[in-house]
């Protein structure tokens, strides 16, 4: 097994690539190792000093540190741990249905809109970057959003938001004033 790995927008996170799906369906994302259990895999990874965060995408992990460790010492027991997990045959997640959060959102017409931009314009370009970004709520003319993977604690990610994801919503839906983070 060929696990590649890729730099990410975020120096303090790794994009890890098994070569196979990670999740079935949305993406999982551990803060820390509390929570941890539900995923055999993430747990393991918690247990190497050093990891901060744990971010599970469709093909894709996401790995961030903490400042203390570098990569040089990080990686190669990083990469173990993942290799161990995918050719043990354990599942990544115990309980795969609760991977996709807000999914029985009731939607009213914009944010049927604003979510639909979201999942066809900028979750793919931030998912090549090993992260994501989760509709929270619309509220008096702003987009709530949640930061995941390298997107979380990235240092572009203000400007990915303003910049980009607030000017796209701004130009497709008028009722969007401002995007912020949640």
């Amino acid at each position: 097994m060929f696990i590649q790995t890729e730099e990410t927008p975020n120096p303090a996170t790794l994009k890890f690539l098994p070569g196979r799906a990670v999740v079935e369906s949305g993406n999982v994302d551990f803060a820390s190792s509390e929570g941890a259990a539900r995923s055999p895999l993430a747990d393991r990874l918690f247990k190497i000093e050093g990891v901060a965060r744990v971010f599970l995408g469709q093909d894709f992990v996401t790995i961030t540190k903490s400042d203390q460790k570098d990569w040089a010492v990080l990686k190669p027991a990083l990469l173990g741990v993942i290799m161990e997990h995918f050719v043990s045959g354990q599942p990544v997640l115990l309980d795969e249905g609760a991977a996709a959060p807000g999914a029985d959102d009731e939607d009213d017409e914009i944010v049927a809109q604003i979510k639909d931009l979201l999942e066809t314009r900028v979750r793919p370009a931030v998912a090549q970057d090993g992260g994501d970004i989760i509709f929270d709520s619309f509220k008096d003319g702003v987009v709530y959003l949640h930061m995941q993977g390298s997107c979380s604690g990235c240092p572009s990610s203000t400007a990915t938001l303003k910049m980009g994801i607030e000017n796209m919503l701004r130009h497709y839906v008028p009722e969007v004033m401002e995007v912020r983070p949640v």
